[in-house]
């Protein structure tokens, strides 16, 4: 099969043997892969990444960055075929959706960051048979394929626990933010205020959801944020992952604010811990989802009550995932490349 590779810190494009399901495992074709965030910190900062994960005790990380890695974990795909022991009880054919995980004699493995399970840039995976989720007749395999990031909104927005005195805001609007902005609308939580320096984010937040948008360079987003809330009680999502963010938050944040982690900084980062004790601050770092969260942002996709089509700003083959990893790097240039290997 061809597939993008991560080889040597670099994206390349090379032939690989299709991989061969074992037991409860399903070979899949690959019908579209979403470039997230992750892959794109982790082509830059695989070692850290590798070495945070096993001080943190992931069980699902298990990857080499010196081998061939095959990146790629928000994916719609289609069943090829079946290894032994399954159940069968979906036809060759049938599309699907799954949360990126593979369970195999050894354990667990994250699909897409593993060098034995490739993923969604490739066009060929492997797939745990009880994960399978059809994807409901009707629905464009590209929404499909954006389950796994709203999954990720929907489950930090459940972390923060909202209560109707409460109102959002969400410093950054890349694919997380957005997520995030999407889930609260699912919600009915409001209002919502959403900051990003970047015009076309700011765009996108709007057709999400967001009530009240604002550029922090024209004004601080906790002004936005105040003007907006009246006497609701602050839950922030810091959606950006970079360093000095979160102090940033700490510092501006009122008294009992909530802060909702979900940007992925690759770096090593600074705080005040007096700032949090002296305001009683609550900080919670969120991860991944829920298999019960991941079949909602699915159904909430199909039911169209997640506005997804406008995120899908680019299409690219396998051959092309390298150039698009470099077009990311740029925020107002796309929100979601989806690579769309076949």
């Amino acid at each position: 099969m061809q597939a993008a590779i991560m080889r040597d810190g670099e994206i390349v494009t090379d032939t690989l043997p299709d991989p061969e399901p074992g037991p409860g495992q399903v070979l899949v074709r690959t019908l579209a892969c979403g470039i997230c965030g992750s892959d794109l910190h982790a082509l830059r900062h695989a070692d850290r990444m590798v070495e945070a994960a096993r001080e943190s005790g992931v069980p699902s990380f298990d990857f080499d960055p010196g081998r061939d890695v095959v990146f790629g974990h928000e994916f719609c795909a289609e069943i090829l075929d079946f290894g032994p022991g399954t159940l069968r009880n979906l036809a060759v054919g049938t599309r699907v959706c799954s949360m990126p995980l593979v369970f195999h004699p050894g354990g667990v493995s994250a699909v897409g960051y593993s060098n034995r399970f490739p993923g969604g840039y490739g066009e060929r995976m492997l797939l745990s048979e009880p994960l399978l989720l059809p994807v409901p007749d009707g629905l464009d395999a590209e929404l499909a394929a954006l389950t796994e990031p709203m999954a990720v909104g929907i489950h930090a927005v459940a972390r923060a626990r909202m209560q109707r005195s409460d109102a959002a805001l969400v410093l950054g609007c890349g694919p997380v933010g957005l997520a995030v902005i999407a889930a609260l609308g699912l919600e009915e939580r409001g209002p919502v205020v959403a900051a990003d320096f970047s015009p076309r984010r700011r765009a996108l937040a709007e057709r999400l959801g967001a009530d009240v948008v604002v550029d922090p360079a024209e004004e601080p987003a906790i002004e936005a944020w105040r003007r907006a809330a009246g006497p609701k009680l602050p839950v922030f999502f810091e959606c950006v992952g970079v360093p000095g963010v979160i102090h940033q938050l700490m510092r501006d944040a009122p008294r009992g604010a909530r802060i909702v982690v979900a940007g992925v900084c690759m770096e090593e980062d600074r705080i005040q811990p007096m700032l949090g004790i002296n305001k009683e601050l609550s900080l919670d770092f969120v991860l991944g989802y829920t298999p019960e969260e991941f079949a909602g942002a699915l159904r909430a996709i199909a039911e169209g009550r997640i506005p997804v089509a406008d995120l899908v700003t680019g299409r690219v083959g396998i051959g092309g995932v390298a150039g698009a990893f470099e077009e990311l790097a740029n925020p107002d240039a796309h929100a979601k490349i989806l690579v769309r290997p076949e």
